[in-house]
């Protein structure tokens, strides 16, 4: 690697807008983010699975399933 040309690595305070603060490495000093793992749905278990449209009743009527 060439000395000079790259950015400082440190240590960083990242905040969601839900709240939650952890830390991380980056080159810049604080980022904020719209959802992590304290609030997304997949990581809470609180994501729903949803028929959208009646698409497999669509299908299985289609193909006499």
């Amino acid at each position: 690697m060439k000395p000079g040309i790259h950015p400082n690595y440190k240590i960083t305070t990242v905040t969601c807008a839900c709240g939650n603060q952890f830390e991380s490495g980056s080159v810049k000093e604080k980022l904020r983010v719209e959802i992590c793992s304290a609030c997304h749905p997949f990581f809470t278990g609180k994501q729903k699975f949803i028929d959208a449209g009646g698409r497999v009743d669509k299908f299985k009527k289609k193909y006499n399933l």
